[in-house]
């Protein structure tokens, strides 16, 4: 496990933020905080608030675990594919495709 001074998630929070269509703007809207904050932590300048990071897991449906994956020790990584970050958004016709998919290549 790294040491706790180099945790560094503003990466992570980018990823989920872009993967779910919001912008900078738009998420700090969404959970009452500045722009200038967001760009911070996204840049490893500052570090969020608890209540900064529950009210983006609640927002983005994701948990802590998967914000802080590559620090935590444990032995599956449940890191979040951020590529299916916005399946809940899709429709329920492109859900079902996705679905098909995800078990046709578990098949092979």
């Amino acid at each position: 496990m790294r040491k706790l001074s180099t945790i560094k998630i503003g990466t992570n929070l980018q990823q989920i933020r872009k993967s779910n269509g919001y912008t900078q703007e738009k998420l700090a809207e969404n959970i009452e905080v500045s722009v200038r904050y967001i760009s911070d932590i996204e840049q490893d300048r500052a570090k969020p608030s608890y209540e900064i990071l529950i009210r983006i897991c609640n927002l983005f449906h994701v948990t802590l675990d998967q914000i802080f994956s590559e620090f935590l020790n444990v032995k599956e990584n449940k890191k979040l594919d951020y590529s299916l970050a916005g399946y809940e958004k899709l429709s329920d016709e492109n859900k079902k495709t996705i679905e098909h998919l995800i078990m046709y290549f578990n098949k092979k």
